[in-house]
């Protein structure tokens, strides 16, 4: 059996410490004040945002980590701006081997090393979402049938048995997968990219509504220029897009890209996964926002929308009207992404002729 500390019981450390106590570990959640009180008394309470199931688990509540607290693994899962501040104490620990970050990060690792040393810190991000309201979290997050996987990894990429034990706790926990990467640092600039110099200022500039900003395709507009300026500055770093996936947002045709995001934001899962996160962590998103403009200002690429877009979080600017459509799209390179369309559907269909001429063969042998 696995010794774990959670260290944060916000909603994603509540919802992590009951799967891992579901799954057969010795977990122990660090709380403080009214949470403290809350977990003792009712706790962990968790509300599926898609099935609305409510579960409870009870998992050994802590007021503190000692220095000589033995733990096999400690799990950090608090906002960038408050890992901070907890390094000191985690750093005095001197009895447990393991340390797993699973948060926002833009400025890399070397703070968590620094303090910790390589040989105790992992990296990752903890690939669910959620909200509190009062001693009840909701969250979105994986399932038996569809787990969400936790992608993590040492600081400078190495598969290593410490990274294989780390990811069969994980996987003991109902609903979570892991994912061991090599390029985790790389992974989690992207991250921020995508969301907090660019989606995030765009939220606040429609009020923290995710339909409104849905329904107003300026903002939209912005924040996939933004993200399209973030990727141009990691891009510049020498850091390639990670995960793969997120290349589509490179070449897909702006008014394509801008349908989608649409479609996505009207979503109303975006309410736990986007706007309840935005409203209660603006320390947060603000601190990530830092952290990313330091990596941009030491390139030479502009970034204009993204200036713009965090004017927004300057009190007195007025917000983008509701459902504003002025700036144009860009259309150009709508044709190679058509033709990129065009080339998969042909090739495919050509693919599928060719197995069912093989199998034609076959058959008449």
């Amino acid at each position: 059996m696995n010794k774990i500390l959670v260290y944060g019981a916000g909603p994603l450390g509540s919802l992590f410490a009951a799967r891992l106590q579901e799954g057969g570990n010795d977990v122990s959640i660090l709380a403080r004040g009214q949470r403290l009180n809350d977990l003792r008394q009712h706790g962990v309470v968790l509300v599926d945002a898609q099935t609305k199931a409510q579960t409870v688990t009870h998992v050994n509540v802590v007021e503190a980590l000692a220095s000589d607290d033995a733990y096999d693994l400690v799990l950090v899962i608090m906002r960038k701006n408050h890992v901070l501040n907890i390094l000191p104490i985690l750093a005095a620990n001197w009895c447990t081997p393991n340390v797993l970050f699973l948060s926002n990060n833009a400025a890399g690792p070397d703070a968590y090393v620094e303090a910790l040393g390589k040989e105790r810190v992992l990296i990752g991000f903890p690939n669910s979402a959620g909200y509190r309201e009062g001693h009840v979290v909701h969250c979105l997050t994986g399932t038996e049938e569809k787990p969400a996987f936790v992608p993590f990894g040492e600081v400078d990429g190495r598969i290593t048995e410490r990274t294989r034990r780390v990811a069969r706790i994980m996987e003991s926990a109902p609903g979570f997968g892991a994912e061991v990467r090599t390029d985790m640092d790389a992974w989690l600039k992207y991250h921020v990219a995508l969301l907090f110099p660019s989606l995030a200022p765009a939220l606040y500039a429609a009020g923290v509504d995710n339909y409104r900003l849905a329904r107003t395709r300026d903002l939209v507009v912005l924040a996939v220029r933004a993200i399209r300026e973030g990727f141009c500055v990691l891009h510049s770093l020498g850091l390639p897009v990670t995960p793969s996936k997120l290349r589509v947002i490179e070449w897909l045709p702006e008014p394509i890209l801008v349908l989608l995001a649409q479609r996505l934001l009207a979503n109303p899962l975006m309410e736990t996964a986007l706007v309840k996160h935005a409203e209660a962590a603006r320390s947060e998103v603000q601190h990530l926002i830092g952290e990313f403009m330091v990596l941009a200002r030491a390139t030479p690429v502009p970034t204009p929308t993204i200036d713009l877009l965090l004017r927004y979080y300057e009190p007195d600017v007025p917000r983008v009207p509701d459902g504003s459509a002025n700036i144009p799209l860009r259309w150009g390179g709508l044709l190679l992404g058509v033709g990129v369309l065009v080339t998969a559907l042909v090739g495919g269909v050509l693919v599928m002729r060719k197995l069912r001429r093989n199998r034609d063969h076959k058959d008449r042998l």
